[in-house]
């Protein structure tokens, strides 16, 4: 085996431009790490605010990623057998240790997760860190019950569109946010009762549907418009905090008396591998499998294709979960 591996590497926060394709030192696995062969990886807004140097975390030069999927190469602690098929994510992965954007990649055995699956490598690929959240948004930050109501603030994003297969699986009623009537057919498309389209002020709309509101929303966008997903949740409901597509992070002056409905309960959601048991990731591969569950798959792009695949994610056009493949 070579002892280098083509990588996408940034060596200074910027643009899309900054990232360059190169030839750098294949890593080594010490004992309790595993070295991945990667095959598929997905792409997030968190690698996004990363490159352009306003991530919390993190240090440069560093190969991007959060999440890969891939053949375990070697394992000196003897956790996985070489060949195995898994999948990893976050702990530290793209920002404080290299990551997925890479051929290989090595990382903690304790966030690596074994599948079994014939599925292509770009399904594969889309699947991790886009499961773990949308799986840990409904479980951990709302604890939903089957056949609840929910809202999806946010709705055509990746993990949106997968919020929505798994809440349909469990017989739940959704209704789903987009900025454009042109999208509705997307959100249909994995199984949405009720699409709407995103003004900002949309909890009217809600209630029209569903009376008092809805038993649980998770909201994407942002806390420019949380304050109205708040409202559109009924006394007793609760809303999750789990994304910031509108990069919009923070509230500068929290008054909860005014912001909180009353009874109406706010939690937040951000997990990592151990998030997503491995028995629940077998379980949502099977479904896609025999068709009950989709991947929402955007556009798939190769490694050299990294530059335009940031370019389309900040320009919002993917159209759910961008892949990179490595042949």
């Amino acid at each position: 085996m070579s002892d280098t591996m083509r990588a996408v590497v940034i060596d200074q926060p910027g643009g899309p431009e900054v990232l360059h394709l190169g030839d750098v030192p294949r890593p080594t696995p010490r004992v309790g790490q595993v070295l991945i062969r990667v095959r598929a990886f997905g792409l997030n807004r968190s690698e996004l605010h990363f490159r352009s140097g306003v991530a919390s975390t993190g240090d440069f030069p560093r190969i991007p990623g959060i999440e890969a999927t891939g053949i375990v190469e070697e394992a000196p602690g003897g956790e996985f057998e070489p060949g195995t098929t898994v999948m990893t994510m976050m702990g530290g992965m793209g920002r404080t240790f290299d990551g997925g954007y890479a051929e290989f990649v090595s990382v903690p055995a304790t966030q690596v997760i074994p599948f079994e699956s014939d599925l292509p490598w770009a399904t594969l690929g889309a699947i991790p860190e886009m499961l773990q959240t949308a799986y840990g948004s409904l479980t951990v930050g709302l604890q939903a019950i089957d056949g609840q109501s929910l809202l999806i603030r946010g709705g055509t994003s990746s993990v949106g569109l997968t919020i929505a297969v798994l809440a349909k699986r469990r017989g739940m009623t959704v209704i789903s946010t987009t900025r454009s009537e042109a999208r509705f057919d997307r959100l249909h498309k994995v199984g949405v009762d009720h699409p709407l389209v995103d003004t900002g002020l949309i909890a009217e709309d809600v209630r029209r549907l569903l009376g008092e509101g809805v038993d649980g929303a998770v909201e994407l966008v942002g806390v420019n418009v949380m304050r109205d997903t708040l409202r559109a949740t009924r006394p007793g409901g609760t809303v999750c905090f789990t994304g910031m597509l509108s990069d919009n992070w923070s509230i500068p002056e929290f008054y909860p008396m005014d912001w909180l409905p009353n009874g109406v309960r706010l939690t937040a959601y951000s997990g990592e591998a151990e998030g997503l048991p491995a028995a629940v990731l077998q379980d949502f591969l099977d479904a896609v499998a025999d068709g009950s569950a989709v991947v929402p798959i955007g556009r798939v792009y190769q490694l050299d294709e990294m530059v335009q695949a940031h370019r389309d994610l900040e320009a919002n056009t993917v159209g759910g979960k961008a892949v990179g493949i490595i042949d």
